[in-house]
């Protein structure tokens, strides 16, 4: 398979796509009614060194690869990319394709709060697939603050234009933020079912000797068997019950756990081991934390 190609700069990534030259190096916005490239020598894959977002409609012939599969709106779907996660450029430059896309430099987000904040939107490291559905009401709100973004990136700069431009970054993502709150709420039948596959996921690991052969489970390899990006599933539990993704395996352990000092005449010491832990020290705090009690004096309550 091939690599992806590197693309540095937002100045490479305007030549690249047959644009004009922006007009600031470290942020810019354009269409993809732009994009001035033939469809052979588009690249399948390419890494960049900033943020993207970006919001596209009108995929000609139906095939917008976005979304689950699940599609509550027909205005638009939005998708972002942090620093050096790969850009798939036939899921993005399609025929007929109308929408924005919006490339920042971390550099310029530097001395601001934003440029710690931003990792905190795990909608950057969600798959593909896993892309924001918005309403026409959601895509306007968008939109306005995009051509706000646009009209301060064209004007001549001044000792404001940085701090309205980071302003309105993050309004956008305070936004985007929201609108994915609401996908995962009025996904109710599919977030239902993904609960039901986490459960019978778990159960099936948990009754078997897979703890003690492969070790406890890792929030990577639950999403993976749910095919779906850790960020991504643990942002849906957490809109659903309270629970990040690990938290949700924290909790199986601690059950399991449970019915083996409870029903078993195991040590704590083999118990540990049993439930995949290497030192039965990380299982006494483990459990301690999440019962208040150490094992040992769990056991000894059915005394």
């Amino acid at each position: 398979m091939k690599a992806p190609s590197k693309v540095s700069s937002i100045n490479a990534l305007h030549q690249f796509l047959g644009l004009e030259k922006p007009s600031n190096p470290l942020i810019s916005v354009f269409n993809f009614d732009d994009v001035n490239l033939e469809p052979e020598t588009i690249l399948s894959a390419i890494t960049t060194d900033f943020y993207v977002v970006a919001l596209k409609k009108d995929c000609a012939g139906g095939k917008c690869k976005y979304g689950q599969q699940y599609f509550d709106f027909d205005a638009g779907i939005m998708y972002f990319i942090a620093p050096h996660q790969v850009l798939q450029f036939e899921d993005v430059l399609l025929n007929g394709v109308r929408g924005f896309v919006l490339v920042v430099h971390p550099d310029f987000l530097q001395s601001f709060p934003l440029a710690s904040q931003i990792k905190n939107y795990g909608f950057f490291s969600y798959a593909t697939n896993e892309a924001l559905h918005i309403s026409e009401k959601e895509e306007k709100s968008v939109m306005d603050i995009i051509e706000n973004i646009r009209r301060e990136i064209a004007a001549n700069m001044d000792a404001f234009t940085q701090d309205l431009l980071v302003s309105n970054i993050d309004l956008l993502l305070k936004y985007c933020d929201r609108f994915y709150n609401r996908q995962f709420l009025t996904r109710k039948k599919v977030n239902t079912d993904l609960l039901t596959k986490l459960e019978a996921l778990l159960h099936d690991y948990f009754k078997d000797d897979k703890l003690a052969i492969n070790g406890i489970p890792t929030v990577q390899f639950v999403a993976g068997e749910l095919h779906l990006s850790p960020n991504y599933l643990s942002d849906m539990l957490r809109v659903h019950t309270g629970q990040t993704t690990q938290q949700h395996i924290q909790n199986k352990l601690i059950e399991k756990a449970k019915e083996l000092l409870s029903v078993t005449s195991m040590s704590v010491s083999e118990i540990a081991y049993q439930l995949g832990f290497e030192h039965p020290q990380s299982f006494h705090r483990l459990f301690k934390h999440h019962t208040s009690v150490s094992p040992l004096e769990f056991r000894q309550s059915f005394n």
